[in-house]
């Protein structure tokens, strides 16, 4: 799987790593995700979700199972 946030759909980006003397050369952002396993009430399971930092924000402001709903119907999930 790649390295994209399931809640957010944070993923990585492209920019320049800038030296010294302001040479530039390619490098990429990446998001901080973790493997985080998240117990769904509604459901009554376990979940794994790949997530970022701010993904757990989210699920700790609007819970899991609306944070799953919402990235669903963004396509995210």
């Amino acid at each position: 799987m790649s390295r994209v946030c399931q809640i957010t759909g944070k993923k990585a980006i492209v920019g320049n790593n800038v030296s010294h003397s302001n040479i530039k050369t390619k490098r990429t952002f990446k998001p901080n995700l973790h493997t985080k396993k998240f117990y769904v009430p509604e459901l009554d399971e376990w979940v794994y979700l790949k997530v970022s930092a701010h993904g757990m924000r989210i699920i700790n402001k609007k819970g899991v199972y609306a944070s799953l709903v919402e990235a669903a119907g963004k396509g995210i999930l």
